[in-house]
């Protein structure tokens, strides 16, 4: 018999205890080939317009993947080196050597990450099918998915896994090498060291985290200052969460510990020494998966809100159905006979807008910082309220010769007061005319251009300036149900040349939809692989301490303690183990959010309250279903 047979039918013999790592290693092929099929799948790239973004989009989430993907293998290796280390110390000493013990780990794993990647590679094409078409729903695109395999997604699965399977393979021909006989022998019966208790440490923990959360709550003013400010968000939040774990929640239970009245009430004895105990081998794992989770709700939250911003963030960019400046009357006159010829989409208004584009400058330091020395732009009070009738909205202000309405700018969050009592001087050829700000209003009427400074003043002060300088003429036109007017958009575009402008409802949202829709699935997709692993590593962790405690279980039911009793003791630990880094996670999770809203501009003034409530219930589900299945796992390894 070969040696490559002997590891052969030694997996084989002992499945169960190669199950989890096995189960590792398929989730971690069938994650990485469904996700990389849907870069090559040719549903996908029809349903995307803008296909030069999707290449960049699903390059960087196969980068993330293949990063996380390689942590949760060589952490769940770990586990189950550690399970086998009594194994390897009994194959030495019956007189196998080293490097005959190292081969076979090897071959052993090998062979495991052939089996593992063959079967990902199966399980992962019946999901791609599933996966696309939820992109192609959120891209609401046609959802119709011929079922195949994609060659080039299986050779990057295979080039991948084939580097990930010969790392790990390396590390279990190390094995033998790495500890002692006797090292191997005790590998099980390894106690956890009396945990150290610092008061300084459990303070720096609190000083660290509250730091970085005035960091992320703290707006930045200049763009280094972002780096700055995440780079040192980034340090304190590991740190002070690390810290947590390790020394402040050993602090607390230690407090717990000298109240006597609740210490030894019942069995809190034995399960918080318990836990106590626990803190050193489980603090790094707490904060890894606090951290994961904190990732998970963040990201998948601001995946949700670009989608979920999607439709208002268009009709804020381009508020009409088309708009484009004035060319030539022939020109002007072709353009509208394609949109009056579409019958589908009746034209619900239309509307030519007079614009002056002036310099100026402004009194209100923030609106002078926005501005710089950037154009503004004027349009007459008659005009704002009619278009805005076209487009069911209306403003009651009326203005005096003196006055002047701001505009809120796109992708800020200026109010009325930082308008109020200021003043706007409007700069022209012969002459200089200050106005003061009556207030501000929200609705827009031309379409988005940096900067976006526009200002509305009385009918009569605008033929003042207009007769000093010649206003430009936007066209734009109303229709019904403007989501769907892509041949329309794509005959408007053939025909417009570049000074014209032409801006489209159709294109700024199916830009925004591709962009959102992607976003959310890609950060859903790596969101939900996080709370898999998260889910997986307190699994492992729990269950290889249960194997652990058996006895020390075994000599608490010899002593009197019933069975319910034991079984509280486990609940009241993993709902410490499952709660603590929930809880963090989500808190910390919220902060981040609050960077990304400072960062992104396009989630600045946004409601998030329903992306993050929909984010935080969805998590909360499927984590709980991770604490039942640990929970009754657990019970059953230590009561049978």
């Amino acid at each position: 018999m070969t040696l490559f047979s002997l590891a052969k039918k030694n997996i084989i013999g002992n499945f169960k205890n190669y199950l989890l790592y096995f189960i590792s290693m398929i989730f971690s092929v069938v994650i990485y080939y469904t996700f990389v099929s849907l870069q090559y799948s040719p549903e996908v790239q029809n349903a995307i317009e803008s296909s030069d973004s999707i290449l960049n989009i699903f390059i960087a989430g196969s980068a993330v993947l293949i990063l996380f993907v390689s942590i949760f293998i060589f952490y769940s290796n770990s586990f189950f080196t550690k399970k086998r280390k009594k194994e390897v110390g009994l194959y030495s000493l019956l007189g196998l050597k080293k490097k005959t013990i190292g081969r076979m780990l090897f071959y052993e794993n090998i062979f495991m990450g052939g089996i593992a990647v063959l079967i990902g590679i199966i399980v992962g094409t019946i999901l791609s099918k599933l996966f696309t078409m939820m992109v192609l729903k959120l891209l609401d695109a046609p959802v119709e998915v011929s079922f195949g395999l994609s060659v080039e997604a299986i050779i990057n699965t295979l080039i991948v896994f084939l580097i990930i399977s010969l790392v790990t393979s390396f590390q279990a021909y190390r094995l033998i090498y790495r500890f002692k006989l006797i090292e191997l022998f005790r590998a099980e019966k390894e106690g956890e060291k009396v945990p150290k208790q610092s008061f300084i440490a459990a303070i720096a923990s609190i000083i660290f985290i509250g730091f970085s959360y005035w960091l992320g709550f703290e707006p930045p003013t200049e763009n280094l200052q972002v780096l700055t400010n995440l780079v040192l968000f980034l340090i304190s939040i590991v740190a002070g969460t690390y810290l947590l774990f390790r020394f402040l929640t050993v602090y607390i239970l230690r407090r717990i510990q000298n109240r006597k009245s609740s210490y030894y009430k019942g069995t809190n004895l034995v399960g918080i020494s318990q836990l106590i105990y626990r803190i050193n081998g489980n603090a790094r794992t707490l904060t890894i998966i606090a951290l994961l989770s904190a990732v998970t709700v963040s990201a998948i939250s601001v995946g949700y809100s670009f989608y979920y911003t999607n439709e208002k963030q268009a009709e804020k960019a381009a508020p009409f159905s088309y708009m484009h400046i004035s060319a030539s009357d022939s020109t002007d006159r072709e353009i509208e006979d394609v949109i009056q010829s579409d019958t589908e989409h009746a034209v619900i208004g239309q509307i030519d807008i007079p614009v002056i584009i002036a310099s100026g400058e402004v009194t209100s330091p923030i609106l002078q910082d926005y501005l710089e020395n950037g154009p503004i732009k004027i349009v007459s009070e008659h005009t704002y309220h009619e278009a805005l009738e076209i487009l069911g909205k209306e403003c009651n202000i009326q203005l005096t010769d003196k006055q002047t309405l701001g505009i809120q700018p796109l992708l800020t969050e200026y109010t009325s007061d930082n308008y109020k009592g200021h003043t706007v001087t409007v700069q022209l050829p012969n002459k200089e005319l200050d106005l003061t700000f009556h207030s501000m209003a929200e609705d827009r009427i031309i379409p988005w251009s940096y900067p976006d400074f526009t200002i509305v003043v009385s009918d009569q002060l605008f033929s003042e300036i207009a007769a000093h300088v010649n206003p430009v003429t936007i066209k734009a036109y109303e229709v019904a149900d403007e989501k769907t007017t892509k041949d329309t958009a794509s005959q408007l575009q053939s025909l417009a040349s570049e000074e014209m402008h032409l801006t489209t409802y159709y294109d700024v949202y199916r830009e925004g939809l591709e962009s959102g829709g992607l976003n959310l699935f890609i950060l859903g997709f790596l969101g939900l692989v996080f709370l898999a692993a998260t889910g997986s590593i307190i699994y492992f962790k729990q269950i290889t301490e249960a194997h652990e405690d058996r006895g020390r279980y075994e000599i608490l039911r010899k002593i009197g303690v019933s069975r319910k009793e034991v079984n509280a003791i486990i609940r009241k630990q993993m709902i410490f183990v499952f709660g603590l880094p929930l809880i963090i996670g989500v808190v910390h999770g919220l902060v981040i959010l609050q960077i990304a809203s400072n960062i992104f501009s396009v989630l600045i003034g946004t409601d998030l309250t329903v992306p993050i409530v929909v984010t935080t219930l969805v998590y909360f589900i499927i984590y709980l279903g991770y604490y039942f299945l640990t929970l009754t796992t657990v019970k059953n390894t230590v009561n049978n």
